[in-house]
């Protein structure tokens, strides 16, 4: 005891003594210009989104005057749901948010100085060994058990884990950084809040979209409410707008013109309690790459929607209520507005609605992603082959079905809840298999074509998933085919009925119906192929133990009925993939010469020579099994990969680790379904991962050796361990900050738009 305090004196008195430093007649520190912008730098890259530590938010003023909370929002066994806790959503103010339990971490403690400020002297005393492997005892990832520890616990924490300050175990603040923070918190931590304004481009959109979404009438609001819900994750930008203002829309209880009063309801699709409006707000705070999913509005898509929607002689004739029926069966509670309309809007900016499933603002996703493969494509079922969009007695004859779990959160209740989910859709994949064999046999015109969102390529890394438009990759072991029920369920279960504060029951229900939307986009492929190599592949997809879960939860397929594509009968699957991408190059916004290298240039002719012969070079490691490339076996799912020229330039590449499964279909017990020797890299261009997992930084001249080392290590981890000493850049690497923050600028370069602080909460030790 008596060695904490002394350890807690000297803290104070090196604080002291660095304030004691500054001059007396130092300007006054703004938290816009000075602190801010510090956060943005050194804090951000952890403290973000529902994952951030201790739910302590450093991306705005607000989230910093809000503090830190003891209560995990990720927690899969919790038996109750918990009460929401979404800045700038779920309490007005810092009294709001002292109500709901979370603790300041600016304010003095009486004689001691504020928790922010001991975290970051203890921080500030026990720097790293430069770009030195971490103790062993600093638990890092999604595993570690966050402390956060009460002002008058510091002691206690400090004394447990002296290494483990902030910034946690990684290179820390500059001298000058920590002074400036140091005498802010010394001050009292003044903040001033400078909210985003729409400049008169915006008002001017804002005004024309809120004017839409607010007119009268049953039809009007139907319609306005179903894009709602479909728009309610969006990060909105206009044309004619400021790069860097995006807006979101919520529920105001104020009309356009009046500040708006939101309403925090749980879901979008709860009942909101009053009369309400739809307003369109600025999205405050810093932009991090994990939560950002940009969606464009203006003129064009204003006429769009108005098309779509405002067009023809449909009417409502009432308006649906809330509550759990109409939140599990949304083509029941929309079924007034034309399907095709629906169906269309969301193929229009398809990108943005599997991004919001797939890579999502729940930032910590594996109840999800360990359901699906770790990379394949996406395409879409052209409206006109649509039956649910074509065929009116088909419609009525499915709807019924489509209804989804999750709205009844009884613990007790899940397993019958699931059953009986599962039986109807069974029954609705029993009903689309019967009525689409009386359909022509499925040709290349099924494929919606439409624009750049027609392709997608979908990585995951283990707990978290990137989509990109274009056929990125070699031709991968799955390929799903959404059509409008599938494309809108998923988003429904995964995004506007998906509760990250919910209970067990809720999450549990959410996992196993995903397994059954996998499913049926993997069978709605399946008819492209011949019918006599369904089976086969089908099980190629669910060996071992995925035969047993065919038997016991997904419905028989369609082995009769013809393909109208004609394939190779040895390989039709990767000869499909193969005819699609030449059929598509107009589409395809991902060529890719790197991963699919044909003759001998497997570089992207537009780089310069150095870039060229790098990529070359790179093209090594690629498409090859972890069988053959054993080092696969050592890295990351997602490591960065920057390569300097000699005149200063640099390309980013991500690498990307494959992992292969028996099967993806069980909740537990991923690990034993894994196939290593099966493993694969991908290498693309740019950053394709909110989450990088570590970073290399070779010279394009040594690019040809790191190829050679990485061959040669096969699994000799002290081989490996010389490639990470001589180019990797671990957290304790004096310039990890540069390297770590190049990432985002090389996406601003190349698509500014996407742009955002990358998280580094998954950055490992190597």
């Amino acid at each position: 005891m008596l060695l904490r305090l002394l350890a807690s004196a000297c803290a104070l008195l090196l604080s002291a003594q660095v304030l004691a430093q500054a001059p007396l007649s130092s300007p006054t520190i703004s938290y816009t210009r000075d602190i801010q912008p510090i956060f943005t730098e050194k804090c951000v890259a952890c403290h973000a989104c529902n994952d951030a530590a201790c739910q302590l938010n450093l991306g705005s003023a607000e989230g910093a005057e809000r503090g830190a909370s003891k209560v995990p929002v990720y927690q899969g066994d919790r038996t109750a749901a918990v009460a929401t806790t979404r800045l700038f959503y779920d309490a007005r103010d810092v009294v709001g948010w002292r109500k709901d339990g979370f603790y300041s971490v600016l304010d003095q403690q009486g004689s001691q100085a504020a928790l922010m400020a001991r975290m970051l002297e203890l921080g500030h005393s026990t720097p790293l060994v430069p770009n030195a492997k971490l103790p062993e005892e600093i638990v890092l990832g999604l595993n570690r058990n966050n402390m956060c520890p009460l002002p008058h616990e510091f002691d206690a924490y400090a004394g447990a884990h002296p290494k483990e300050g902030m910034p946690l175990a990684v290179t820390g603040l500059t001298d000058q950084q920590y002074r400036t923070l140091q005498r802010w918190l010394a001050a009292g931590a003044p903040v001033e809040k400078v909210a985003i304004q729409p400049n008169a481009s915006e008002m001017q959109q804002i005004g024309e979209w809120e004017e839409l979404l607010n007119r009268p009438g049953s039809t009007e609001a139907l319609v306005a409410r179903w894009l709602y819900e479909h728009l309610f994750l969006a990060h909105i930008y206009f044309v004619g707008g400021e790069p860097g203002h995006y807006f979101q829309w919520v529920r105001s209880r104020t009309p356009s013109g009046q500040p708006v009063d939101l309403i925090a309801t749980r879901r979008p699709n709860d009942p909101p309690g009053t009369d309400f409006y739809y307003r369109l707000v600025p999205v405050q705070g810093v932009i991090v790459h994990k939560t950002h999913i940009s969606y464009p509005m203006g003129p064009q898509k204003l006429k769009r929607v108005k098309q779509l929607f405002y067009s023809g002689d449909w009417h409502a004739s009432a308006l649906p209520g809330y509550g759990p029926r109409h939140r599990a069966n949304p083509f029941e509670t929309f079924e007034a507005i034309p399907a095709v309309a629906r169906y269309q809007f969301m193929l229009d900016n398809a990108e943005y609605f599997v991004r919001t499933f797939i890579r999502g603002p729940v930032c910590r996703g594996q109840i999800a992603t360990d359901v699906i493969r770790d990379n394949f494509w996406a395409l879409f079922q052209e409206p006109a082959h649509d039956r649910y969009i074509t065929d009116a007695a088909y419609r009525g004859e499915a709807t019924p079905l489509l209804a989804m779990p999750g709205q009844i959160d009884d613990v007790g209740s899940v397993l019958s809840l699931w059953h009986a989910y599962r039986d109807k859709r069974n029954q609705y994949e029993s009903l689309r298999r019967d009525a689409y064999a009386e359909l022509p046999p499925p040709s290349w015109s099924t494929l919606w074509a439409g624009n750049d969102n027609a392709l997608l390529s979908i990585f995951r890394h283990f707990d978290s998933a990137s989509v990109n438009k274009g056929l990125i990759g070699d031709v991968p072991l799955t390929i799903w085919l959404f059509d409008y029920p599938l494309l809108e369920r998923t988003y429904y279960q995964l995004a506007v009925n998906f509760d990250v504060y919910g209970n067990v029951s809720h999450q549990l229900q959410t996992r196993l119906y995903f397994d059954l939307i996998r499913n049926g986009a993997e069978v709605n492929f399946l008819r492209l192929m011949p019918a006599s190599q369904r089976g086969h592949i089908l099980s190629d997809w669910y060996q071992n133990s995925g035969k047993v879960k065919m038997w016991m939860d997904y419905e028989d397929i369609d082995t009769d009925t013809p393909s109208g594509l004609k394939l190779d009968k040895h390989d039709p699957k990767r000869d499909f993939g193969l005819q699609l991408l030449q059929r598509t190059a107009s589409l395809n916004a991902a060529p890719d010469p790197i991963n699919r290298c044909q003759g001998a240039y497997c570089s992207r002719p537009q780089m310069s020579e150095e870039f060229r012969d790098a990529e070359q070079s790179l093209s090594r490691l690629v498409s090859r099994p972890a069988a053959g490339l054993k080092v696969i076996g050592q890295l990351p799912e997602a490591s960065m990969l920057r390569i300097e020229g000699k005149d200063g330039q640099r390309q980013v590449y991500s690498l990307l680790r494959n992992r292969a499964h028996s099967n993806v279909a069980f909740l537990l017990g991923e690990a034993y379904r894994y196939q290593p020797g099966l493993d694969t890299l991908t290498l693309y261009p740019g950053v394709l991962s909110s989450y990088p997992n570590f970073m290399f930084n070779v010279p394009a001249g040594e690019v040809a050796e790191f190829v050679e080392s990485l061959e040669a290590a096969r699994d000799d981890k002290a081989s490996f361990e010389r490639i990470v000493t001589r180019w990797g850049i671990r957290r304790s690497h004096p310039e990890f900050w540069r390297y770590f923050h190049d990432l985002n600028t090389y996406i601003q370069e190349t698509d500014p738009r996407e742009a955002g602080v990358l998280d580094m909460n998954r950055y490992e030790n190597l």
